[in-house]
């Protein structure tokens, strides 16, 4: 246990807090927003110091080229977008993932600060979880009375995101559990979080969960065999799991029953399994194929979306979505997303930086990839195409992106600068090691 105390103790007490704080406060709405407010003020008061920083380190060059694709199909698509403001406020706003990923860049830069990091924000997801088995059991947590259909947890009820942030972040708490207690460790933590994803009652979450596992089975097993022994393990779990709930919980069953109408094969009965998405895959393709070269611009989705869909939809015609006669607030798919608000050229650029990304990663060898697993799975489960999500050039779950994409870079490049030969901005600026007591003056 010393261990993992020592592990937060330096990412509490050291540069780490103001990218920390941004997982920490997620739950709270714009309240993340003070870590990227302090992530700014850092990487102002180190270019002041060493303006020439960025050219030693290849993790914030790589950051900046993918945020270039992220912000730069935004940027294309708000020159002719349906609701210009909203587009234009949405660049700008964008702007701000800059200086939060170069802060994770320049303030990670040793594999002790990663690794503590890691515990960090393991810590956090354990509070989460504990808190949402509460609520399970009590109706209660620290977010208040339980929502009526969805276990909601530290989130709150009017803010049904547990499951999707869980889901996405988990491989940091499994990670910690399997560096600090084994094989062991890694079962217990899985089925700890499994229950909170599960009762949550986000089935894209369910999805994220199953590859987060996937992931942990194969980098554990490392070969076919033991991979199938594992994976067979882990389903056991999932059928064990998902089973308690369905005997023991109302809101699992209620959502079951609703996936299991996929079963039916009508086209009604697959739209009411998927919670109408159906009608709002169909309404963006006709929106894609009215707007193909940039589309109708980031965060125009539900301003565009009465024009393109069916007169008797769902979303057109009830107050469910984001307003009477509004319609869907957005995609509900990444890749429609990016085709609806950003066209053919907002894909290009987003399939450019994953080429980008993948060669680097490629590039940097076994053990820097080793270092990054975590975050590495945690951003392919958030990217997995073949899943619906959140919409990721929103204020919320865009900041968990640029959060992961930051870290990420980060991660992959730990090893890039030797020790000993920091910036001397970096050094002498905010970003300084924590130093023993007593100790004052030289490197």
């Amino acid at each position: 246990m010393n261990s993992i105390a020592n592990s937060c103790r330096v990412a509490l007490r050291s540069p780490l807090l103001p990218f920390w704080l941004v997982i920490a406060l997620l739950p709270f709405g714009r309240s993340a927003e003070l870590g990227t407010a302090l992530c700014l003020l850092g990487v102002v008061l180190l270019f002041a110091r060493e303006p020439h920083a960025l050219r030693q380190h290849p993790g914030a060059q790589l950051l900046l080229w993918l945020l270039a694709a992220y912000v730069g199909a935004a940027l294309l698509s708000a020159v002719d977008a349906i609701r210009p403001g909203k587009s234009w406020s949405t660049v700008v706003a964008l702007l701000r993932y800059v200086p939060l990923g170069l802060y994770a860049c320049f303030a990670i830069r040793r594999e002790q600060r990663l690794q503590a990091l890691y515990v960090a924000v393991a810590w956090v997801l354990a509070l989460w979880s504990a808190d949402a088995w509460l609520q399970a059991l009590t109706g209660w947590s620290l977010g208040g009375h339980a929502e009526a259909e969805r276990v909601s947890g530290i989130f709150g009820a009017d803010n049904l995101k547990l499951g999707p942030s869980l889901a996405v972040l988990s491989p940091f708490a499994l990670w910690a559990a399997r560096r600090r207690w084994g094989l062991p460790g890694l079962a217990l933590a899985f089925v700890l979080i499994l229950g909170p994803v599960l009762l949550a009652g986000s089935r894209a979450a369910w999805l994220c969960y199953a590859l987060v596992a996937l992931g942990f089975a194969w980098r554990e097993a490392r070969s076919p065999l033991r991979f199938a022994g594992f994976c067979a393990v882990a389903a056991a779990l999932l059928a064990l799991a998902g089973g308690v709930a369905w005997k023991t919980s109302t809101r699992f069953h209620d959502r079951m029953e609703r996936t299991l109408l996929a079963l039916h094969g009508t086209d009604q009965s697959v739209d009411s399994a998927l919670s109408g998405r159906l009608e709002i895959w169909h309404t963006s393709v006709n929106m894609f194929m009215a707007h193909p070269v940039n589309g109708v611009g980031v965060r125009g989705f539900r301003y565009a979306y009465p024009q393109y869909a069916a007169a008797n939809d769902h979303f057109v015609v009830t107050t469910e979505a984001c307003g009477v006669g509004e319609g869907a607030c957005h995609a509900h798919q990444l890749v429609l997303e990016i085709l609806t608000e950003t066209g053919t050229l907002g894909l290009l650029l987003w399939l450019a930086a994953l080429v980008l990304a993948l060669r680097a990663w490629r590039r940097v060898g076994a053990a820097a990839r080793a270092r990054a697993f975590p975050a590495t799975l945690a951003l392919g489960v958030m990217l997995f195409p073949l899943n619906t999500h959140l919409a990721f050039y929103s204020a919320w779950w865009g900041l968990l992106f640029a959060w992961l994409l930051g870290l990420w870079c980060a991660s992959l490049f730990v090893a890039g600068i030797p020790a000993g030969k920091e910036e001397p901005g970096i050094r002498a600026g905010l970003l300084e090691e924590a130093r023993p007591q007593g100790t004052r003056g030289g490197a």
